[in-house]
């Protein structure tokens, strides 16, 4: 063997390694004399075939180390072990070399260094590698767009391919489709269409890459047309132009012509994949095609794709989102092979649109006792509907152990999830440990802060966002805005809407709708309404905005007058809209446009709505309709809290004490728990009826069993409710024996209840307190005189008249609407 010839010994080595056998292939090339770059190269490209690629590396180095010098057929075989290693730091190693081996102006390396780079997130050394030289080579231009396109710098990418077509190169039919999908990326029509007419131009138009490009690019753009004039134009289109059609119109949400495109296929028997099945069942999913759905589904069946995990996948999430979740579930259970994660994550997520936790969690369960670790999109998806805090640190610690915490989406799944169920500082804790925030994260967080009241660090997290220098889109305005309104701080919100028109996101629906709400709830409606007036298209949110902000401030014509422009429009109409005009109809008490907005209501079907009855009951109740709310309450189909307390108040208003009561037990044995309000309007119902002994048992109850501390409106509805039974001295005694030091509004009340019953001591004590602590109140020396009056005591009522003078304290004069 010591003199077997080099010729021949290679010769065995590349038998070898062609069949794999690295074992034999390595003896003979261990006892070879005189190696060669040949033989290095043989068994580099040997261990590239058997997988061996760290194996590959080392021989690398190893030949390196001895003194031999690479070829390019040698940088040729590193280069796809780096490839399959994912090694830029490798590659880099690699450029040096060959810098110093003097191979660094040779194309096809550094097309092939290029690539690496690109591929690998290392996108500035492959323009690093490719500015290096002057290069004429074609190979090293496409590889250069077509990385900056994958690393999403098109702009880039359209630079490089005007440099190009500048230079003395003409780019080829992978020039074209590459700066063509970039177009369509971008939804760059117009510069797409000159780069269809370069392509004109070249006579690159009959390439079947380039016309599909073309298609995609219409397609992507919205001009469906247009895209199917490119596609009867193409002479044997394939299996990728027919799928670009196709999504083309399923992204347009125009599913016929979809299904029909599909149909020809079939017809014409050109070869259909699994993009076109996946693509053509996404235009189904609605219920309207459930039977179309069924339809494919047997064709799916029949093809032989049925076994496919993605088809599958597709066919769940078809199936659950047009309603059939049955068909979901037999989809899932027809798979012979679960080792896919692709179609648990979908059933899983599937069970988490329609708010099946338990479903769900068994489902992520099972996964584990089987042998599989959920991924990042079941973990995202059980997450999302967890409502437990127990239950939720559970699957935290999954993530922890399967290293998917550090994920963004699972990171956002889990803060939202903590921020959900009451955990701030948990929230906040994941949200820090996520290395690489996206903006649905910092949107998320800035929202959890927001909702919990904690408007403050929401302001300071966006200001985070803008020193880290990540770009916040429409999403996170909104939420910052939103925390602007919870702090009624119009300053900030100014300067947030400042930011926006620097960024030219003013004109995005979202955007100005969180503007007009921001400044509606700030009491700047008159900027409310400029941002409104300049939005491109109204949408619901900014109108109903407007029209609750109207509302609240009491300009009530303007609410309905904006209410009715949207009616007139027929811009759709939510309950938060309805609930905000029946509030401003309530103020004025404008009984007959309630009664038109009720039938409004009931012919879209919003009367068993919640936020809607209780509103409906509140304006009735306004209006002395007490059997009118009692109508709508029984209409609700599921109460809240809000509807019970609304019905138990409009009771009370109306001296129903009994039925008031009556109302509440119901509301007990409901399982909904009274708040300080509710208590309000059953004490209230007490006093209107004079039921004493209930009165004292249901402000014992509030403490008692509820834990809510009684506050000056409950106390003022005992003392009302003790004076109404005209037993004032008790009264007094509860008032003076109370927790909290009463204010004007408890001696107030006495004060009334002494004007009743002509008490004239308790009163002047009474009148006393309350000018004590409200000394500019005119109503406690008008209440006094006429007290005094009633009795006969006419020095008195002069004497109190002087007093009122003396303290410059005067009577406001009466005023009416009608």
């Amino acid at each position: 063997m010591d003199t077997l010839h080099s010729d021949i010994a290679n010769s065995l080595v590349g038998c070898y390694c062609k069949s794999a056998s690295m074992v034999y292939a390595l003896r003979v090339f261990d006892k070879i004399p005189h190696l060669n770059t040949v033989s290095w190269n043989l068994i580099l490209s040997g261990y590239n075939e058997s997988n061996l690629f760290i194996d590959s590396w080392g021989t690398f180095c190893r030949m390196h180390s001895l003194g031999f010098v690479p070829n390019q057929f040698t940088y040729g075989s590193v280069l796809s072990a780096c490839n399959a290693l994912q090694s830029t730091s490798y590659g880099k190693q690699l450029y040096s070399l060959a810098i110093r081996n003097g191979l660094f102006s040779n194309g096809y390396l550094r097309a092939a260094l290029i690539d690496l780079f690109a591929k690998y997130g290392s996108f500035e050394d492959a323009l690093r590698v490719f500015y290096d030289v002057l290069c004429e080579n074609i190979v090293c231009w496409n590889a250069i767009i077509s990385g900056a396109i994958k690393n999403k710098e098109n702009f880039v990418a359209f630079d490089l391919f005007r440099q190009m077509c500048r230079g003395f190169l003409s780019p080829n039919s992978f020039t074209f489709s590459s700066i063509l999908t970039a177009c369509a990326t971008l939804e760059e029509l117009e510069l797409g269409k000159g780069v269809q007419g370069q392509v004109i131009k070249c006579g690159a138009g009959e390439d079947v890459f380039v016309g599909t490009a073309i298609i995609d690019l219409y397609a992507k753009c919205g001009d469906m047309d247009e895209a199917v004039k490119e596609f009867s134009r193409m002479l044997n289109p394939n299996v990728v132009s027919w799928t670009a059609i196709i999504s083309g119109f399923v992204q347009k949400g125009d599913s016929i012509p979809a299904i029909n495109f599909f149909k020809d296929m079939i017809r014409t028997r050109v070869e259909i994949n699994n993009y076109t099945i996946t693509s053509v069942l996404a235009t189904c999913v609605n219920s309207a095609m459930v039977k179309e759905a069924i339809q494919i589904h047997g064709w799916i069946f029949k093809s032989g794709f049925y076994s496919d995990s993605s088809v599958k996948a597709s066919m769940i999430n078809l199936y659950s989102k047009s309603g059939a979740n049955y068909l979901a579930e037999l989809v899932f259970r027809d798979s012979e092979d679960l080792k896919h994660l692709s179609t648990w994550a979908v059933m899983i997520s599937a069970f988490s649109q329609n708010g099946r936790l338990g479903s769900a969690m068994d489902l992520f369960q099972r996964m584990l006792q089987e042998g599989l670790r959920p991924n990042k999109f079941c973990s995202s998806s059980v997450l999302s509907i967890v409502d437990s805090l127990d239950l939720g640190r559970q699957i935290h610690c999954y993530t922890l152990k399967s290293g998917l915490t550090f994920d963004v989406s699972v990171g956002s799944s889990l803060f939202t999830m903590y921020s959900k169920c009451g955990g701030l500082e948990e929230s906040y804790e994941v949200f820090e440990q996520i290395i690489e925030k996206d903006n649905v994260s910092w949107a998320s967080m800035i929202l959890g802060f927001a909702e919990h009241g904690c408007a403050h660090q929401a302001i300071q997290l966006f200001g985070d966002m803008l020193i880290e220098e990540a770009i916040p889109h429409e999403m996170t305005l909104t939420a910052v805005l939103t925390a602007c309104c919870g702090l009624h701080s119009l300053k900030i919100g100014k300067e947030i809407h400042a930011y926006t028109l620097r960024r030219k996101f003013s004109d995005q629906i979202l955007v100005g709708g969180a503007l007009v709400n921001m400044y509606s709830k700030c009491g700047a409606l008159s900027l409310a309404r400029r941002v409104f007036n300049m939005m491109p298209i109204k949408d619901q949110v900014s109108c109903s905005s407007l029209v609750s902000g109207y509302a609240r401030r009491g300009y009530i014509e303007e609410a309905v007058q904006l209410f009715h422009e949207m009616l007139v429009v027929d811009l759709e109409i939510d309950s938060f809209t309805i609930s905000s005009v029946l509030g401003a109809v309530a103020l004025l008490n404008l009984s007959g446009i309630g009664m038109q907005v009720h039938a409004y209501v009931t012919k879209i079907g919003l009367e068993s709505k919640v936020s809607v009855g209780s509103s409906l009951i509140m304006m009735y109740s306004k209006s002395g309709s007490i059997d009118d709310c009692h109508k709508v309450f029984y209409q609700i189909r599921k109460h809240d809290l809000i509807s019970w307390t609304a019905m138990i108040v409009c009771n009370a208003q109306h001296g129903k004490g009994t039925e008031a009561l009556k109302v509440y037990k119901e509301m007990w044995k409901s399982g909904i728990r009274p708040d300080s309000i509710t208590f309000v309007g059953i004490l209230s119902a007490c006093s209107h009826n004079g039921l004493v002994e209930e009165g004292y048992f249901h402000l014992n109850s509030m403490v008692k069993d509820f834990g809510i501390e009684p506050g000056y409106r409950h106390y003022a509805c005992m003392v009302d409710l003790l004076g109404r039974s005209g037993r004032l001295k008790e009264a007094e005694n509860f008032i003076n024996s109370m927790p909290i030091k009463p204010n004007g509004l408890v001696w107030g009340t006495l004060l009334a209840a002494c004007k009743v019953h002509g008490d004239v001591e308790l009163g002047r004590v009474a009148a006393k307190k309350v000018i004590e602590l409200e000394p500019h109140e005119s109503g406690v020396y008008v209440s006094l005189s006429n007290i005094c009056a009633d009795v006969g005591q006419w020095e008195e009522v002069v004497n109190i008249r002087s007093e009122m003078k003396g303290t410059g304290v005067k009577k406001e004069p009466g005023w009416s609407y009608v």
